[in-house]
């Protein structure tokens, strides 16, 4: 493996790190841990913002601001600040090497500017006081990330040990529906996470005992607007909080379908077997996850599983796709 294929492997891995971070930072409600970006109270570190923060605490002792929810926060932009360097020395090696890559240095160019504007989200996030649509763009983001470095080792680990998958046509539109499906999903979950409305049912199957609650789609999908407000600045009513949850279930049924039919016809593939196994485990746990969320109440360690198996699951499916477009 060159020092390059090696390169875009590390930023992958820290691309997985981040995404998990990140949920963690979101879930442990530390996203204003540091109310200023990109430092902390203008510090490198919250060590160095000890005294800011405790001026913080002394006036508002259960705001968003502690020493270990602004520790939560700079730990995760240290690992995204590094994972944009890394993203950086991928592009210049990719340019310098472009007649030896295999496609140039187009997709690293792509990932350098995606690493920018997540940087530019990152930033949003906290000066937009975690609007929601600001904080489902980051999370969304760091997804797109992620496939796009997975494509990338993809790419180079095919080309050089000339390894290449067999094309099979017939499953390239599934592959590419369950893929569509998945960032579907991915989104509205973030949509569910950054609305805070993972909890608006608390029962499952059921939702507040019935199977269709009442549910208002105008508010509960407005983008645009504050965190806990509508549009026009009231209290978002749990009406909204309750179509967001439910819409996510819904979705959740929807590509659970499609992806057990997908595995079926992987399974029957020559070849594909082992990706059928893949996508199954990874989906029955992701499920298992998200039942488990509503059940206990939300419990952290499980939220941010739930988010890692998010970001694993698209992943498979992006190998997916890359093996059957691959010749």
């Amino acid at each position: 493996m060159t020092f390059y294929r090696k390169l875009i492997l590390a930023a992958l891995v820290l691309t997985l790190c981040v995404v998990s971070l990140g949920a963690y930072v979101r879930l442990s409600d530390a996203g204003l841990g540091c109310p200023d970006w990109p430092g902390c109270y203008g510090a490198l570190t919250p060590h160095h913002a000890a005294d800011a923060i405790n001026a913080e605490l002394a006036v508002r002792p259960d705001g968003p601001v502690s020493h270990a929810k602004a520790w939560k926060e700079m730990v995760h932009r240290y690992f995204a600040g590094t994972l944009g360097m890394l993203v950086l020395l991928i592009f210049v090696l990719a340019w310098r090497g472009r007649r030896e890559t295999n496609g140039g240095p187009g997709l690293p160019f792509l990932l350098l500017v995606l690493i920018v504007f997540q940087a530019l989200l990152g930033m949003w996030t906290v000066t937009q006081m975690l609007k929601p649509l600001v904080v489902s763009a980051h999370l969304l983001g760091g997804m797109a990330t992620l496939s796009l470095l997975l494509w990338l080792w993809l790419r180079e680990r095919g080309q050089a040990s000339h390894a290449y998958f067999a094309s099979v046509d017939h499953l390239r539109r599934g592959a590419g529906l369950g893929l569509l499906l998945i960032v579907a999903q991915i989104a509205l979950g973030g949509w569910v996470s950054t609305n805070y409305a993972a909890l608006a049912c608390t029962d499952f199957p059921l939702c507040q005992g019935v199977w269709v609650p009442a549910m208002d789609f105008e508010h509960g999908f407005t983008l645009h607007r504050e965190l806990g407000e509508t549009a026009s600045g009231d209290l978002l009513p749990l009406a909204a909080l309750t179509a967001i949850h439910w819409t996510h279930r819904l979705m959740a049924l929807l590509v659970s379908l499609v992806l057990g039919w997908l595995v079926v016809r992987l399974f029957r593939t020559p070849g594909y077997a082992g990706t059928a196994v893949v996508i199954s485990i990874l989906l029955l746990v992701q499920v298992s996850l998200g039942i488990s969320n509503v059940l206990l109440s939300l419990p952290l360690a499980v939220a941010v599983a739930h988010n890692t198996g998010a970001a694993l699951l698209l992943a498979s499916l992006v190998w997916l796709n890359f093996k059957v477009r691959r010749r």
